[in-house]
């Protein structure tokens, strides 16, 4: 199928990263790269989906439709470069910071100037904290089925969903990059005010190791378990420039972290919400008083 491809697109297609190395980046890129080339849709989607089969984790057929879509503008546009913007894994430098901070999960649970023993929904607690007031707040049960409401009309419910925008909206609904009025999507997202850190190797201990070592350079407001594999991170960042933040993030990428979060739009687990699969996404470590 990639016999005549030119020789700088094949190697980009023959090159597939494996998962938690930059294969979500990749997608775009192979794409990208496939539509600058000729190939239809079609032909596009086989390639990845078979990539994507042999990455290592699953990948939904979600993150390919996007990558097939959101590549197809930009193919026909100068490249900015912003899509090589993050460092790749240094796994090298990931063993040195797991074993120097030397935390797992007991560690961080321990370390939580509040902690949930019992076995009640803190949710909408939880909730309360971290977006005082009354903002617009963007949920869902699943990735299909959300909206954007205010904060009150959501009291009592938010525990049932599985996913949230880490951050306020600004209005009610916006333009995905399709154009589509949607009640998620960019376009409708407000000033950032956490930066969730997402891990999708290593176990939990690792993960927390690494989170913790997060914690010096900036404040860890919470940590939820995804309910599967992994524990996630919010880091308070209101007010921070988008050079320091990115920074942060770079730091974060090169240790493994997911770059996906950088999006301000970009759904995460709801705290000591429900999983799709009933399970809890339990939260392991609050700490509301550094949120301003």
């Amino acid at each position: 199928m990639n016999a005549t491809l030119p020789q700088w697109c094949a190697d980009i297609i023959a090159n597939p990263p494996r998962a938690g190395t930059g294969f979500h980046l990749w997608l775009f890129r192979a794409a990208r790269a496939l539509w600058k080339c000729g190939r239809d849709e079609s032909d596009i989607r086989a390639i990845l989906e078979n990539a994507a089969a042999l990455c290592g984790r699953f990948v939904p057929q979600r993150e390919i439709d996007e990558a097939v879509h959101n590549s197809q503008v930009s193919a026909f546009q100068p490249f900015t470069g912003q899509y090589h913007a993050w460092p790749d894994f240094n796994e090298e430098q990931r063993r040195a910071v797991i074993a120097e901070t030397g935390c797992e999960m007991m560690d961080l649970w321990e370390s939580s100037p509040i902690r949930f023993s019992d076995k009640r929904l803190h949710t909408e607690e939880i909730i309360d904290a971290l977006f005082p007031g009354n903002p617009l707040l963007c949920c869902g049960k699943t990735q299909a089925d959300f909206d954007t409401k205010p904060r009150s009309k959501w009291r009592g419910e938010l525990s049932k969903q599985q996913f949230c925008v880490p951050s306020p909206m600004a209005k009610w609904r916006g333009l995905t990059k399709e154009g589509k009025d949607s009640a998620h999507c960019l376009d409708a997202t407000g000033p950032r005010r956490f930066l969730v850190i997402e891990q999708d190797i290593g176990t939990v201990d690792e993960q927390v190791a690494v989170l913790v070592h997060l914690m010096y350079r900036a404040p860890l407001a919470l940590s939820v378990h995804s309910g599967g594999k992994s524990i996630h991170g919010w880091f308070y960042c209101h007010g921070q420039t988008d050079e320091t933040v990115k920074a942060f993030m770079h730091h974060a990428v090169s240790l493994g972290a997911c770059h996906s979060t950088w999006s301000p739009s970009q759904f995460v687990r709801m705290p000591d919400g429900t999983r799709g699969d009933g399970r809890r996404q339990a939260v392991y470590y609050f700490r509301p008083e550094v949120v301003k």
